[in-house]
């Protein structure tokens, strides 16, 4: 191990075998940015705006690694947001409005999740979206047979999901070949317009989500409970869960820029104005080959089978910690998707563009992001909740900077849609 150490001049924590042990969580979080829910932005963004909104992505991606170590912390320190929630706000009826919210959110999330499998299915093998829907219903049995086992093969499950969603993306850059430096140019150059509004907005919902920040607390307090995290301290799991979660939400924000560079570089630059993903799908045949359709669609299916998976456990751990209902997750997850069913297939029969949907739905992700965010910053700062692992001032500063930024953008696209409107 040192002779690895000192040839490659690797950090000592990637040769600790506990390290390798404890990653996986961070992953299953990460999927959430880079679910459908990004496709349809970030499509949206590139194909209308070239690379002008990538801005607007790294923003996002690195609010959103600060919320989730928070979250993460706060899970190391023994609670989680359902928990703390339930345990201090002294009316019940608050508790459940707020668990009724929660899971509008939750259902918000699923609904990009579920036409992500819908419209993936239709691409690949032309299933009709009534079908596409029943089986996207049927992908519980995934998750049944994954979660009936160790935890430990759904994090190994993701590691699939995300070389695949990220090796896809590696793939469709090469072919595309992008402008580094008209990227560079936007990055350094933000834009932010009534007509761009909507989309910003979208980005930062489908980047800070609010089942991601509900579920890291949660899973990383069940870690920590398992068996094999008892022997390693507490400070020991925190520099861990830093690690984990800057590689995993890194990987996560390279491949959400990628679909906007991509849609960019392959349509903008073209000329070709693309309004749904099945027109992006079928546009990139004739420009790059049949091979990069494929790919397209492929990571699209594993980006919706695994953020389905993360979205059935935020919902999990929201119902578990909010409320006393029992139910299993099969069970859960049948409702979910029944509730989403309806209204989904009923847009898609009437014209509505699954795109569109997309966008829309992200969009009201960002408008409930406080949902989760201000009690997680507010608890996770007091020492007498958090104890050693309470946030130091800085972090909260800029926690709430960041957090108010974000909550300036939804206002900003409130009053852009009021007054235009």
């Amino acid at each position: 191990m040192a002779d690895l150490q000192e040839k490659f001049h690797l950090p000592s924590i990637f040769l600790d075998r506990r390290f390798w042990a404890f990653f996986g969580t961070g992953l299953i979080v990460s999927v959430a940015y880079m679910d459908p829910g990004n496709w349809g932005t970030s499509i949206s963004a590139g194909a209308s705006y070239d690379y002008a909104l990538i801005w607007a992505i790294w923003f996002s991606s690195g609010a959103a690694m600060l919320f989730q170590y928070i979250s993460g912390k706060l899970g190391i320190a023994g609670h989680t947001i359902g928990d703390l929630i339930r345990q201090r706000w002294k009316d019940k009826r608050l508790v459940l409005a707020y668990w009724l919210a929660a899971e509008i959110a939750i259902l918000a999330t699923d609904l990009a999740e579920f036409l992500g499998i819908v419209v993936a299915l239709h691409l690949l093998f032309g299933v009709p979206y009534l079908i596409g829907a029943l089986i996207a219903v049927a992908d519980v049995l995934l998750l049944m047979f994954l979660a009936s086992r160790r935890f430990r093969l759904l994090e190994y499950a993701f590691i699939l999901f995300v070389g695949v969603i990220g090796a896809g993306y590696v793939y469709e850059l090469f072919i595309t070949r992008p402008s580094a430096s008209a990227i560079a140019h936007a990055t350094l150059n933000p834009l932010l317009t009534p007509d761009t509004a909507l989309l910003v907005v979208g980005i930062i919902g489908a980047t800070v989500m609010p089942h991601a920040l509900f579920v890291h607390s949660w899973l990383m307090k069940n870690k920590v409970l398992h068996e094999s995290s008892k022997d390693i301290g507490k400070r020991k799991l925190l520099h861990f869960h830093t690690v984990e979660i800057v590689i995993a939400l890194l990987i996560a924000s390279f491949v959400n820029a990628a679909i906007l560079i991509m849609a960019a570089a392959a349509f903008y630059a073209n000329g070709i104005q693309v309004a749904t993903i099945e027109e992006a799908y079928r546009t990139l045949t004739p420009l790059f080959g049949p091979i990069a359709s494929l790919v397209f669609a492929v990571a699209l299916l594993a980006a919706g089978i695994s953020s389905s998976i993360t979205g059935t456990l935020a919902g999990q751990s929201i119902m578990e910690t909010l409320t006393d209902f029992k139910l299993s997750v099969t069970m859960r997850r049948i409702i979910t998707r029944v509730i989403n069913i309806i209204p989904t297939l009923l847009a898609l029969y009437a014209g509505i563009e699954p795109l569109q949907i997309l966008v829309m739905s992200q969009v009201v992700l960002s408008l409930m992001i406080p949902l989760p965010l201000i009690p997680l910053i507010y608890y996770s700062s007091k020492k007498e909740i958090m104890g050693e692992f309470a946030n130091r001032r800085i972090t909260t500063a800029a926690a709430v900077l960041l957090a108010l930024i974000i909550f300036a953008f939804n206002a900003y696209l409130l009053c852009v849609t009021f007054l235009m409107g």
